[in-house]
């Protein structure tokens, strides 16, 4: 399965981080491993001590599978590779995680484990099975879509995370936009062989894949005309590098035909290769896209990404059932918001006064994007100041909000989120597309700022890699959208109890945003275990929701070419919102909101039945305490 490789939310995330003692021997930690004799751990210390040290060294070693993860916490090990992207890859890392299971049931007893311990033991279990169970489904993936596929994912991490701060930097970086290019054909032919067993993305996914491609490739130095994003980056480095005393013109003057090199003969030759394909294959795509049922093995896929975004057992029908139940409930508080500011008309008529009228939206121009930023900041200036009273722990790193690069921004896309370091040298970037501010209305910009910033992706991410405590693995860990996205939505209607959303058209916003995750529920399962069409998708979500089309479209065509993801939300929040239920219940007066919040953030990102355990867990020490 294609990982996202640095954001998202979004859905690229950031993943973690190495040891350069294991960098050498990143391939026989990803062979040997794969062997049946299970390694001894001589341990001298208690089991909980022992396996933790374990799990940071085999946390190490998982690292040593992706230089890009490095980079996205802010190493320089492994700084001149792109990840190995290939099937036979990820083959070895599912060996690798099998072995390493079997090494861990081997050397320690679950039973003699502290409470946290036996988490992180849970966790481990269940990467492993995460890793299994993505294998099965290879043939159904989309390797390539619109959905901040890997295509433009890997220019995006080279141009905002990979610094340039010497020489050496400047030719990791030359020989990354290289790599690229080995990356690409990886992918093309994973796409080749799936379309081959008659798995392709829709149409529309297609003309996005070529359009962006060729983004990537026109404009200098690949043609006459302004400078592609990638040869401006490496521009700039240049210059800055001189600037800095760090080298000669006549050095930056090298460096930068072999950038050239890099980029005309090894990275765009690839692109070429991916945009001859999708065009030679486009007239076999479904012009009217299908839900994944439609695929073969289909159903059993689905169920898969439901149990894999969600963490829980639910089934497409019950996820469908919760969706419609949400979506009526909502309804019910926008009706009270629409008498609130006194409309006459039904709330059908005020969706559409809401995406009509021009006083809920900026100018479409370059001002209007700047304005939409600038009252972002402001939201989250203000969310800041509140935090101390919410929570206990306070995220270090700075958050950034930045637009996202024309290269490949969209129309009506969702904002989305890239973590910043575990030191704090790169911060948190809060990215928002801007390129029609008529697909972007100012009543939910407040809540998507504290759903991408704190308290929300920016603050879960930040708080788990600042984590101490606990192993890097969890700390550092891959991300689990149930647990992300539940917190991030969470964390919209906290913000309403912070004192956020003072205007009422705001507080419709927030309830925007919440109905459109709602909405989700029934959406994606319609279109993928119901039949449903992307115009009847399109249609219910224009029923229940004043988003405007160009963003609804959008969504609807992402939770195609992504199934399942768009459940996350719901599932995530609404669990959350049952543990601090049941939390407030249990302890009474004892009941602390910061206790709470520390609690759920506490442990990294985890899957719903784990959260529960750190719940219990911190209910009881509480009540005696």
């Amino acid at each position: 399965m294609v990982r996202a490789i640095v954001i998202w939310t979004g859905e690229f995330t950031a993943m973690k981080k190495y040891a350069a003692l294991l960098l050498a021997s990143v391939a026989l930690a990803g062979c040997d491993a794969m062997s049946s004799t299970v390694a001894t751990v001589e341990c001298a210390t208690t089991q909980t001590e022992c396996i933790n040290q374990w799990f940071d060294e085999k946390f190490e070693e998982e690292l040593a599978f992706s230089p890009i993860r490095q980079t996205a916490l802010g190493r320089k090990t492994d700084y001149d590779k792109i990840d190995d992207l290939s099937l036979e890859a990820q083959q070895k890392q599912i060996q690798w995680w099998q072995a390493t299971t079997a090494e861990m049931k081997a050397n320690f007893d679950y039973d003699e484990l502290s409470d946290e311990a036996k988490l992180s033991w849970d966790m481990w279990q269940f990467r492993k099975d995460q890793a299994e169970a993505a294998a099965e489904f290879n043939g159904q993936e989309y390797i390539l879509h619109q959905m901040n596929g890997t295509h433009t994912a890997l220019p995006s991490f080279l141009i905002s995370q990979h610094k340039v701060e010497s020489e050496d930097d400047m030719t990791a970086f030359i020989a990354r936009l290289g790599g690229i290019g080995t990356a690409m054909d990886q992918l093309l032919e994973r796409a080749q062989d799936n379309a081959a067993n008659g798995t392709r993305p829709p149409r529309f996914s297609y003309d996005a894949v070529i359009e962006e491609s060729g983004k990537l490739t026109s404009g200098a130095p690949f043609e006459d005309g302004e400078p592609s994003a990638l040869w401006e980056a490496s521009e700039g480095h240049l210059a800055k590098l001189v600037e800095d005393g760090e080298i000669t013109q006549e050095r930056a003057d090298e460096l930068r035909e072999d950038a050239r090199t890099a980029l005309v003969e090894q990275m765009a030759p690839a692109y070429q290769r991916i945009i001859d394909w999708f065009t030679e294959d486009r007239p076999n795509t479904d012009e009217d896209a299908q839900g994944v049922s439609a695929l073969t093995n289909g159903a059993d896929f689905y169920n898969y990404r439901l149990n894999l975004m969600t963490t829980t057992d639910l089934t497409a029908d019950e996820i469908h059932e919760t969706g419609l139940a949400e979506v009526e409930r909502i309804r019910g508080e926008m009706e009270a918001i629409k008498d609130q500011v006194g409309f006459e008309g039904d709330l059908k008529e005020f969706f559409a006064f809401m995406r009509e009228d021009d006083r809920f939206y900026y100018a479409d121009n370059d001002a209007g994007a700047q304005q939409y930023i600038d009252q972002a900041e402001e939201h989250l200036a203000f969310i800041n100041t509140r935090l101390p009273e919410f929570f206990g722990v306070l995220p270090k790193a700075d958050l950034v909000v930045k637009r996202v690069e024309p290269f490949r921004e969209q129309d009506g896309a969702a904002q989305h989120y890239r973590p910043g370091t575990p030191d704090g040298s790169r911060p948190g970037i809060y990215y928002a597309h801007l390129s029609d501010m008529r697909a972007m209305p100012i009543p939910p910009l407040e809540v998507i700022a504290y759903h991408e910033g704190n308290p929300g992706h920016h603050m879960q991410s930040s708080i788990a890699q600042e984590l101490t405590g606990i192993p890097k693995f969890r700390a550092q860990g891959g991300y689990i959208p149930a647990f992300g996205e539940g917190w991030a939505l969470y964390s919209e209607l906290l913000a309403k109890e912070m004192g956020a959303y003072e205007d009422p058209y705001s507080d419709f916003g927030r309830l925007t945003t919440e109905m459109w995750r709602a909405i989700r529920l029934v959406v994606d399962t319609g279109l993928h275990s119901k039949g449903w069409s992307e115009q009847q998708a399109v249609d219910y979500f224009l029923e229940n929701s004043p988003m405007p089309e160009t963003t609804v479209r959008s969504e609807v065509r992402r939770y195609i070419v992504m199934p399942g993801q768009a459940t996350a939300y719901k599932i995530g929040m609404i669990r959350i919102q049952e543990l601090r239920a049941k939390a407030e219940e249990e302890l009474g007066e004892k009941f602390d909101i910061r206790g709470f919040h520390d609690t759920v953030l506490g442990g990294g990102s985890v899957p719903l039945s784990v959260l529960e355990k750190q719940v219990d867990q911190w209910i009881a020490k509480t009540k005696s305490s």
